[in-house]
């Protein structure tokens, strides 16, 4: 199998995948940022293919914060071991695998220029991928987590109860119970591990109960939420964790009449941006990056992208003038008239 190979056979490609770590010493497993159910029950079902197959234990590292309440309850209640990245030494590892993320994208912590060995991913091919030893790509796919169940299958990897019940809830969250994004490989996916499922695991963590800032980013989101015809812009001001960015937007698209949806929230000197879409006619991904150009980074697909713009002045006017430069690119690439805006509540 040749280097850098992008939809590679799942067999000949673990069986040359394995045996080329193999020979390596320790093995570690890097995650995007605030890592989300996708990226998290992938390095869980990689962790488990490198234990079975090569009886070696990796170590699973994550920057950032898990603050969304599903996220905090899946990790806590399938015991995903996670490491903070901050307490790692990439050199120290012989194998670096990246999941659900790229080199270049902004979304993760490795430092510029860290090798990275292994890329496994669903979003668009980065350049800075070409430089891997083994890359996995599939934009097609609607999770990473497909993909590593796949892996798991044709290597005869059993899943653990917990395993399955990641798996399956990252393919639910992700792909909205296969209403978006999901192709045949997801279906499919879903399929199979949902009697394999913890029900009351599931439960649990898909209603967890809601920390207060939950309340108080809804109630900044909403009430400073304003409509462009079919489209909202949201502003969530300060938040006290990212993911709720991602979370109210996914909320905010099933208003009546809207088609596209943009919100945003500052954290930690970064305006966090999450855009959806139920147009088929825009890609998601490509608009968030056109509204970063040379003030961020950002990524995506299809119905779904996220970003951020880096120091961003944390005082009232640095914030108002960020979010009034985002809104204007969004309008101006939507062409949508930025005139006689009306807002969610009066």
């Amino acid at each position: 199998m040749s280097r850098n190979q992008q939809h590679p056979d799942p067999l000949s490609y673990t069986d040359s995948m394995l045996t080329w770590v193999s020979g390596r010493g320790k093995i570690l497993i890097v995650v995007h940022d605030n890592p989300d159910p996708d990226s998290l029950a992938s390095a869980m079902a990689l962790r488990q293919l490198f234990a079975v197959r090569l009886n070696k234990e990796a170590v699973i590292a994550f920057s950032g914060m898990i603050g969304r309440s599903e996220n905090l309850a899946m990790a806590k209640l399938l015991e995903i071991p996670l490491t903070p990245f901050q307490v790692i030494e990439p050199k120290a590892y012989q194998v670096i695998c990246l999941l659900d993320s790229q080199p270049g994208t902004g979304n993760n912590s490795l430092p510029p220029g860290t090798r990275v060995d292994v890329v496994i991913d669903h979003h668009p091919m980065r350049e800075g991928s070409s430089a891997c030893r083994w890359v996995d790509v599939r934009p097609e796919y609607g999770t990473t987590s497909t993909i590593l169940y796949q892996y798991l299958k044709v290597q005869g990897v059993p899943l653990g109860t917990k395993l399955a019940t990641a798996i399956f809830y990252a393919i639910k969250s992700e792909t909205q119970d296969l209403g978006r994004e999901a192709t045949r490989p997801d279906r499919e996916a879903y399929l199979e591990l949902f009697p394999l499922a913890n029900k009351t695991l599931l439960n649990n963590i898909t209603h967890p109960r809601l920390p207060r800032e939950y309340f108080e980013a809804l109630h900044t989101a909403l009430e400073h939420a304003t409509l462009y015809g079919k489209v909202l812009v949201a502003s969530l001001k300060r938040v006290q964790f990212p993911e709720v960015v991602a979370e109210l937007a996914d909320l905010l698209l099933r208003l009546e009449g809207m088609e596209t949806v943009l919100a945003m929230g500052y954290y930690n000197r970064e305006m966090i941006l999450s855009i959806r879409t139920s147009s088929e006619e825009i890609n998601a991904g490509e608009l968030i990056r056109s509204l970063v150009t040379g003030i961020g980074s950002a990524g995506g697909h299809g119905m779904m992208a996220g970003g951020k713009v880096d120091q961003v002045e944390g005082d009232e006017q640095g914030i108002r003038a960020v979010e009034e430069l985002l809104t204007s690119r969004l309008l101006a690439q939507l062409q949508v008239p930025n005139q006689d805006p009306e807002q969610l509540i009066d």
